[in-house]
């Protein structure tokens, strides 16, 4: 059986990652879908929270399961028995650092690093830039799921009112 990792942070989950995953999922016989997790880190959303939204967003994606990690993405591959790392790439500055990565990754456990290139449609979406300009009341409508764009929505106005007080 041939598996592959596809890991990232998730915050929130949208269309290009999801169409990396789906991708992923023709190519290997499983996909493990790995939120990293990290309790020092700011994020819009808890661990919790983006694994549960990635579990709803590939739940009819045959053959692909989401999980949480912490710690070497070298370690959950071995733990994992996984084959390959899948990374996603937007554009060449993205290339630059995930060669970097793949090296390192295949020295360390020698598993290799399968990019697939971004859907063209989705080649600018990025979770910073979503919460951005959805933060400034822009409209991120159709480049994530309808039940992510919400939470988002929910979320960026719990903050707000938060901050009023």
């Amino acid at each position: 059986m041939s598996r592959a990792v596809c890991p990232g942070t998730f915050d929130p989950v949208h269309h290009g990652h999801l169409d990396v995953v789906t991708r992923a999922a023709r190519l290997f016989d499983e996909v493990v879908v790995a939120v990293g997790v990290n309790p020092s880190k700011n994020r819009l959303f808890d661990d919790g929270e983006r694994i549960a939204m990635l579990e709803r967003a590939c739940a009819d994606l045959p053959g692909v399961r989401v999980i949480g990690f912490t710690g070497l993405l070298t370690d959950l591959c071995a733990e994992q028995d996984a084959q390959a790392l899948v990374k996603g790439l937007r554009g060449a500055g993205d290339f630059e650092y995930e060669a970097q990565m793949a090296g390192m990754n295949a020295r360390q456990t020698g598993v290799d690093t399968v990019f697939l290139p971004t859907d063209p449609r989705w080649s600018f979406v990025a979770s910073s830039l979503l919460k951005e300009v959805a933060g400034l009341g822009g409209d991120v409508r159709g480049l994530l799921p309808d039940f992510v764009h919400e939470a988002l929505l929910d979320r960026l106005a719990e903050r707000a009112a938060r901050s009023e007080r």
